[in-house]
């Protein structure tokens, strides 16, 4: 069976689990005490490099990075991700870690809380600020959503490493073209109920965007309410929530290798954030949602209320695909056949946040 790291980033440190011939061995925690918010696992490397967005009480916010599977950690002497003085910012959170595409080796891009995007050209030791997106003109009327104001979501084209696409709470999608120079909304079509105009150009609380696996310009996104797709890379949405017990959530992943295939987690309501109908159930679709099934088997069966985070689900590209999930009642659960049974792999850890998992071997 394909060799799989699995890292799990909780409100106390950050812990990890390995597949190795079936079996999995488990971790930690690293960076005790510290809240893990973002997680990254480059695998363009020979030896795969891990990316961690630390947040110490004391110390406040790091990314660190391992080039041994994490059995040593580097921070940088200086801050890799620091607001330039003109912004007159200072760094709350580090939301998000991605590396780019083997298009652009070395890249790897940062969300952070106040919302701005950040760029890396040496694998994720240094950081540059997106000066444009942080300088765009309706930057002021953003406002924080109850989480915060963090730049979450980051999908770079494949086809394309000048084409990014990002999700801000509660600003919306904005993409480029153009590597960074311009940006502009791209959110027609999705709704925002809890507005006086509810379909704005921007505004909109997106929780999470996904990129399908066969179709780069198929993206899913998790709104707060809605569930869209867009078929034209964020020029117009349409909405595929038909058919869910509930339409509000914070998750949404893509299978590595199937087209039209991905998964998300409903929450009840804004209101009473606990899962849909207080059952523990990962949601697919297969049709880029035309209609959802719900994927339960191995999971617990009672009344449950094991609330998943936006970054709390996610996929391995082994084939079958890993699908994996993490909630605040510190459970981690694990597919290794598409989302069709899972496995209780945590149990009592602290409040999970992130979750990000990679076949290394």
């Amino acid at each position: 069976m394909t060799d799989v790291l699995l890292t799990v980033g909780t409100r106390k440190g950050l812990f990890t689990g390995r597949r190795r011939d079936g079996a999995w061995e488990f971790g930690g925690p690293h960076f005790n005490a510290q809240a893990i918010y973002s997680i990254a696992i480059d695998t363009r490397r020979e030896t795969p490099r891990l990316l961690v967005g630390g947040d110490s009480a004391h110390w406040g916010p790091s990314v660190f990075h391992s080039d041994d599977l994490g059995a040593t950690w580097i921070e940088p002497q200086r801050p890799a991700v620091k607001f330039p003085p003109f912004t007159e910012a200072s760094l709350e959170r580090v939301w998000q870690l991605h590396p780019a595409g083997p298009e652009a080796p070395g890249v790897v891009y940062a969300g952070t809380e106040p919302a701005a995007l950040f760029r890396s050209e040496d694998g994720g030791e240094s950081f540059e600020l997106v000066r444009p997106l942080w300088e765009h003109p309706t930057r002021s009327k953003w406002v924080p959503g109850g989480g915060g104001e963090g730049l979450h979501t980051i999908l770079t084209d494949p086809r394309d490493p000048r084409a990014v696409t990002v999700a801000v709470s509660t600003a919306g999608v904005f993409r480029t073209k153009d590597g960074g120079e311009s940006w502009a909304p791209a959110n027609k079509g999705v709704s925002a109920v809890f507005l006086p105009d509810p379909d704005p150009e921007f505004g909109q609380c997106v929780h999470k965007v996904t990129r399908d696996a066969a179709d780069p310009d198929r993206l899913y996104l998790q709104n707060h309410w809605g569930v869209f797709r867009s078929d034209d890379s964020g020029d117009s949405w349409t909405d595929i929530g038909a058919g869910l017990p509930s339409d509000f959530g914070f998750a949404a992943a893509a299978h590595p290798h199937r087209g039209e295939t991905a998964y998300i987690f409903p929450i009840n309501a804004d209101a009473d954030r606990v899962p849909a109908e207080r059952r523990c159930r990962v949601f697919r679709t297969s049709d880029a949602g035309r209609t959802w099934e719900p994927l339960s088997a191995g999971l617990p069966q009672g009344a449950h209320y094991g609330t998943v985070l936006r970054d709390a689900l996610c996929t391995d590209d082994a084939d079958p695909a890993g699908v994996y999930f993490g909630n605040r009642n510190g459970e981690v659960f694990a597919s290794a056949d598409d989302g069709d049974t899972w496995q209780q792999l945590f149990s009592h850890l602290p409040d999970v946040l992130c979750v990000r998992a990679a076949v290394i071997g």
